[in-house]
């Protein structure tokens, strides 16, 4: 009986913490974003299709995101409150990426589907983010160029 209490309350912490992170973004509008963010918003979407802004709160920070659609593929960039992109995220092709990070990507896939990999861009470091789906589970893996695995965010 005990380990049965154990779980359920294991299980609401976690909710309650997935909650509270998903709670923390917010969907906003343009003329909800700072004068500088939305320099940036248009410099960054220049041929792009606008999906929608959010707001959120991040290591005590706020951090303002931009979805878009560019040439058919999802791009989200991320800024600070000055406007400075913090890191973009791209949509691209699995064969598209360093041979090293495939092999990785396919190898934490084993037997289940890839469906989405993304270049992520932060500063000068560049690491490839996989959606992953087995068993009707759904996972992410992120991997460096030359295929190391990297903590997730």
């Amino acid at each position: 009986m005990k380990t049965c209490y154990q779980t359920t309350l294991g299980i609401l912490a976690v909710a309650v913490g997935l909650t509270s992170v998903l709670a923390s973004e917010k969907a906003v509008t343009m003329k909800d974003l700072p004068a500088a963010v939305q320099r940036t918003v248009q410099e960054q979407s220049k041929g792009a299709t606008i999906r929608g802004f959010s707001k959120e709160l991040e290591n005590g920070k706020t951090v303002y995101e931009v979805k878009t659609k560019v040439n058919g593929h999802g791009k989200d960039v991320s800024m600070d409150a000055s406007g400075a992109v913090i890191e973009v995220e791209e949509e691209v092709a699995l064969e598209s990426i360093p041979a090293a990070a495939q092999a990785a990507i396919k190898k934490a896939a084993g037997s289940g589907q890839i469906t989405k990999v993304e270049k992520v861009s932060a500063g000068n470091q560049t690491a490839y983010e996989a959606h992953l789906r087995k068993d009707g589970k759904r996972s992410e893996v992120k991997v460096s160029g030359d295929g190391r695995l990297l903590p997730a965010d």
